[in-house]
């Protein structure tokens, strides 16, 4: 685009600075009955628990990252949002499973509140650092079941390719089955969809909560 003071180019789609987000947080006093429903399903479901690993609101009540922009559209937030607690608390994957194959969409997708709330559920889902760290600088990390070797490589393809190879698919399908490989396929695309909304809506981490650090590519930008 070409800025308008300026009249050069600049590179909106890629810039990384911190933007004030596009959808004002919603008050929950405030909220209309489809609205409501969807803000009960969030804070009183399976996510809340007895003791969240992220915040998924403010101190005012309002719903924090992809959570709020539910809240604009009640009829896609609604199945949006059971669609990842399914994903989360229903599919076949062992919990650190589930959370290398978020990580990896994060990660390649730079999604800051993503990566903000995974890591943190990854960590009480027995992720080490050093194997969150690999995942976060896009690298293989060190695994010692198959089946977790066979989810993070699938789920790299998936978020890098949106495709698996044909060896791939049918280690994973040996190894997961048909059922568990559906689950997996879905679940990067509902995360590749929340980190679209999250970069579109302009969504960065709660704050006072540190930004996770992205390497470098090679042109030495994060």
């Amino acid at each position: 685009m070409i800025d308008p003071v300026s009249g050069e180019h600049v590179d909106d789609h890629l810039r990384r600075e911190p933007f004030a987000s596009r959808l004002p947080l919603l008050s929950p006093g405030a909220l209309a009955d489809e609205q409501r429903a969807v803000y009960e399903a969030v804070t009183g479901g399976p996510r809340s628990g007895r003791a969240p690993a992220f915040r998924m609101t403010d101190e005012h009540g309002r719903l924090l990252g992809p959570f709020n922009a539910m809240l604009y559209s009640p009829s896609v937030g609604l199945p949006l949002q059971d669609l990842g607690a399914a994903l989360r608390f229903r599919t076949a994957f062992t919990r650190r499973e589930r959370e290398i194959a978020t990580l990896v969409v994060a990660a390649h997708l730079r999604s800051d509140f993503e990566w903000y709330a995974h890591e943190r559920i990854g960590l009480c889902a027995g992720l080490e650092q050093e194997e969150m760290d690999a995942l976060r600088a896009g690298r293989a990390p060190m695994l010692g079941d198959v089946r977790e070797r066979v989810v993070y490589e699938a789920a790299r393809q998936l978020a890098a390719e949106q495709d698996v190879s044909d060896a791939v698919y049918a280690e994973a399908v040996a190894t997961l089955g048909r059922s568990a490989m559906v689950e997996l396929v879905t679940l990067v695309g509902y995360y590749t969809a929340l980190a679209m909304q999250l970069r579109v809506f302009r969504v960065g981490v709660p704050e006072g909560e540190p930004a996770p650090e992205w390497p470098q590519d090679g042109d030495g930008h994060a």
